[in-house]
């Protein structure tokens, strides 16, 4: 288990993006992704612009130790209604055991004390099954299942969709920690 302590998460910089097209263009990351196709340094620049101008989106680098290890994003943040939809991966291969459910914990965090929002929706393909647990174990309830749903491979796949609301998170949070005792604590 990591100690809360080694883990951070802030916004991605721009001395970030290299890192960041590495990952997004790696083979294990986009075939869980809508959009599978390699992003060009340009897409990658114009995207990174849009997000510097955008009310409605926040990417968040996850490290642990100092090193980059995972990004979280919060997309389609409507603050009428109090939703955002959230993403989120592992870069890199070797990270510490334990990282994958630190980050998404902080990730949650982030946009319920924040950004203030009250739900988060997730989706997965109904084929990434590491994905359906991960929410599942973040405390996320399924809401549905958009049948053939995104074209990938020439093959249309299922959607799951999940959601989990704030006071759903404190609830789940009092009996749930990725994060290792600190010392001095029972």
């Amino acid at each position: 288990m990591l100690e809360r302590n080694r883990c951070t998460l802030r916004p991605v910089t721009e001395d970030d993006l290299a890192r960041l097209l590495e990952w997004r263009n790696s083979e294990r990351i986009r075939l869980n992704m809508y959009s599978d196709h390699l992003i060009s340094w340009e897409e990658h620049r114009a995207w990174f612009a849009r997000l510097q101008e955008s009310d409605t989106a926040r990417t968040l680098l996850f490290a642990v130790d100092g090193r980059p290890l995972g990004v979280v994003n919060a997309v389609r943040i409507d603050r009428r209604n109090g939703t955002c939809y959230w993403g989120f991966y592992l870069g890199e291969t070797d990270a510490p055991r334990g990282s994958g459910t630190a980050m998404g914990y902080l990730g949650l965090d982030y946009i319920f004390s924040e950004l203030g929002l009250r739900k988060v929706i997730g989706e997965a393909f109904a084929f990434n099954e590491a994905s359906i647990a991960f929410h599942r174990r973040l405390g996320f309830v399924q809401e549905g299942c958009f049948v053939r749903q995104v074209l990938k491979d020439g093959e249309y796949h299922d959607i799951i969709s999940f959601s989990l609301f704030n006071d759903q998170w404190e609830a789940h949070k009092r009996h749930f920690t990725p994060f290792a005792p600190e010392e001095g604590t029972p």
